[in-house]
């Protein structure tokens, strides 16, 4: 029954929720491709790589061809001789492991000047004697890619190329492996027809090359990088896995298809796809894992650039004069590139739109020696699809059944859980995987659930208000509105607290004043007590007879107190009504005095009236009761009179007993009591003072008048002593008959 109730109220956003979880499925398995989507996986993950703090990495060293540079060498590119000191310095004097250059050079230095002079000795230098021999005796000197060949041979040296759609330049270094070393295996790779190496006679020098041509995305950022690319029938490495394989000595770069398997089966040869490299060391083999088309994903560590904190950068020019320490330099992996205005090596990046290109490849570099590789993983899609259903089922129903502050925590824990476990994913575990469905998802299921109680359920929120605004404190509105189906003003029987309150002698208040000071006189009154009854103890304003005041507790909003929340506030309206009473009499106008009904019991509560005009309202004996409570404060001369109804329930207050009476047209004597404070801030003369009070009662209804009288001669004047001494001088002219019950009866309402 309860999950039919719940069917029948919630069912149409639980549907809502089903349908919006169904479609995120559809989009987090591809079935519809959205740009947006792919856009926004993106810009995420470009924030999840920024999330990373760089730690340096005294391995991997940056040789920048600064300003500070071009400022002592020259203006770029320098001649091959000073690119052949460089690599002396670098293997020689420093002892690197491994120099990658982040250049090519595929055309011959002239800068020498020796082909011209050579050409001058063919032609119009030709008869000058001995010019022949000393050109060929400088020839060693002034031929600078000979120095720089020679520089490169033998040492760890890796030359960086470009490949090219249309020309054919230069010379390919050794590939990592062939067509026909697939064994009829087809590996989906970048593939370019041409390209721009180096020289012949450089690369023949060199230890090996690699390329370095970057490929953007489509917003031009560079967020991955080929590990191999296919030329012809061969696969080449990239410049970052060249350098990484020199410098750990590999013997050979090799696919490996399967999870771990070094060789095929049949069944593995036609059906199974390639699932990492293998680099071969002499201390054993190192397994890259790889994406789609030979690729991987870029973990950019930190800003970039000398002040990134991710690698160190030193000067191209300090390392040509020896001022860079040993140290720093020996048994490292060096990168010769660019971050020099002009020169053209800039990308744009994830973590920074201006990111030195040769740092890029670093970061590569660093990736494989650690073996961590920042990939999308085959199960990427089930663990996505799984995410998707999961949350969106759970969060759906959640969101459907709860209040408006709860759907805003639901919503936020939802958001910040799957970033969390994203993230996570990402820290820990390497796996590059989307969420921006999942956010999308999230966010689509809040909305929504968001519209629907705003264009369904807020309106009758707003309608609860305008009928029940003018009658409760706003915070208990606020609390309505939040599950106004709880609340109604059908007619209904509970338990509640009746109070009523007038101003004594109004009727000459208002003989002595003037209309205007009447009508500011009344509604300073009618204020304080309303905010008294509403505000400050959660009641609810029925309305005004003229300068009377009828309020009620424990309707439309429930109060297990509500006899106490009224006496409380029977005692601040007397307060309020002092001060007030000292402020009017300070601008001459007549006193103000007050008198105060209350009584609990069963009554009926709800919207009453006529087809014309109709209010909430509440009716029945309890409530002509403590009407009558009320007009019996001008006979006891109290401010405050009580029921021994609403007595019982507030017992936290301590009380002076006043009588017990029968009103008119009831059999039962009801005791009635006077509120003087909270029990306890009650002290003992306060205490004392209440409990001869009980004691002259008790005597009185013993005919005990002397013991009576002795006890009321000695407390203190007020209205009731007053009308006690009267009673007891009356008692004593006229006593009572045998069939006294010690109640006093009222004739009138």
């Amino acid at each position: 029954m309860r999950s039919l109730a719940v069917m029948k109220k919630h069912g149409a956003r639980l549907l809502l929720g089903a349908l919006l979880t169904l479609l995120a499925a559809c989009a987090s398995i591809g079935l519809f491709g959205v740009d947006t989507l792919g856009r926004l996986d993106a810009m995420l993950g470009d924030m999840r790589m920024r999330a990373e703090a760089p730690q340096l990495d005294k391995r991997i060293v940056i040789v920048d061809i600064d300003e500070k540079s071009l400022n002592q060498i020259g203006r770029y590119p320098w001649g091959r001789d000073v690119q052949a000191r460089l690599v002396t310095q670098l293997t020689g004097h420093y002892g690197v492991a491994a120099l990658g250059f982040d250049i090519s050079f595929p055309e011959p230095d002239s800068s020498s000047g020796y082909g011209v002079l050579a050409e001058l000795a063919k032609g119009e230098l030709a008869g000058v004697p001995g010019l022949s021999d000393q050109l060929e005796r400088l020839k060693p000197q002034m031929d600078y890619d000979a120095l720089f060949a020679e520089a490169m041979r033998g040492q760890p040296v890796v030359l960086g190329y470009s490949v090219s759609d249309r020309q054919k330049k230069g010379m390919l270094p050794k590939p990592a492996f062939s067509v026909l070393d697939l064994n009829g295996r087809t590996v989906t790779a970048f593939t370019s027809p041409g390209y721009a190496a180096n020289l012949a006679q450089l690369q023949q020098a060199a230890q090996g090359a690699g390329i370095f041509t970057a490929l953007t995305d489509s917003d031009g950022v560079l967020r991955s990088s080929t590990l191999l690319q296919r030329i012809g029938d061969a696969y080449y490495p990239s410049l970052s896995l060249a350098t990484a394989s020199v410098y750990l000595k590999a013997r050979a770069i090799a696919p490996v298809f399967g999870q771990t398997a070094d060789k095929l089966s049949e069944a593995e040869r036609e059906h199974g796809g390639l699932d990492r490299i293998a680099v071969f060391t002499p201390r054993g083999r190192l397994d890259i894992p790889v994406g789609e088309a030979l690729t991987t994903t870029i973990e950019f560590r930190g800003k970039g650039g000398p002040d990134g904190g991710a690698f160190r950068y030193v000067s191209a020019a300090d390392v040509l004069m020896g001022a860079v320490p040993t140290d720093v330099l020996y048994g490292a992996i060096v990168l010769v590139g660019t971050t020099a205005a002009g020169l053209n090596d800039i990308r744009a990046t994830p973590v920074n739109a201006e990111f030195p290109g040769v740092e890029v490849h670093a970061n590569l570099i660093k990736s494989i020696l650690d073996g961590h590789f920042k990939s999308r993983p085959d199960y990427a899609l089930a663990i996505e699809f799984g995410q998707v259903v999961l949350v969106g089922l759970l969060l759906g129903g959640a969101l459907a059944l709860a209040t408006p502050a709860a759907a805003v925590l639901l919503a936020g824990a939802a958001l910040a859980g799957a970033l969390g476990l994203n993230w996570c994913l990402y820290r820990y575990f390497d796996a590059a995987l989307d969420v921006a469905v999942l956010l999308l998802l999230i966010a689509a299921l809040f909305v929504a659930n968001l519209a629907w109680g705003y264009f369904f359920e807020v309106r009758k929120g707003r309608a609860l208000v305008a009928r029940f605004g003018q009658y409760v404190a706003p915070e208990l509105v606020a609390q309505m509105a939040d599950n106004p189906g709880r609340y109604s003003m059908d007619g209904e029987s509970r338990e509640l607290t009746v109070l009523f309150a007038d101003v004594r002698g109004f009727t000459a208040i208002s003989e002595q004043m003037t209309p205007q000071e009447l009508r500011e006189y009344i509604n300073l009154y009618l204020t304080a007590m309303s905010e008294d009854i509403r505000d400050s103890h959660g009641g609810t304003l029925d309305k005004y007879i003229g300068d009377a005041v009828m309020a009620f507790w424990g309707a439309p909003v429930a109060f297990p107190d509500h006899a106490g929340r009224a006496v409380a506030s029977a005692l601040l309206m007397q307060r309020s009504a002092g001060r007030l009473n000292q402020q009017f009499q300070a601008r001459g106008w007549p006193p103000l005095q007050i008198g105060i009904g209350l009584n609990s019991g069963v009554m009926h509560v709800g919207d009453m009236g006529s087809r014309i005009r109709r209010a909430y309202t509440v009716m029945g004996d309890a409530v002509n009761l403590g009407a009558r409570l009320e007009g019996m404060t001008k006979v006891y001369g109290v401010g405050i009179a009580v029921s021994e109804f609403t007595r019982a329930q507030a017992p936290q207050f301590a009380y002076r007993e006043l009588d017990r009476v029968r009103v008119k047209g009831k059999t039962e004597p009801v005791a009635i009591f006077e509120p003087r404070c909270l029990l306890a801030d009650a002290d003992a003369g306060e205490l004392a003072l209440l409990a001869r009070w009980s004691r002259v009662l008790e005597l009185l209804r013993a005919r005990d008048w002397d013991g009576a009288e002795a006890i009321l001669s000695e407390l203190p004047d007020d209205g009731l002593r007053r009308l006690y001494c009267a009673r007891l001088r009356q008692y004593r002219a006229t006593p009572p008959g045998e069939d006294w019950d010690g109640v006093t009866n009222f004739q009138t309402k």
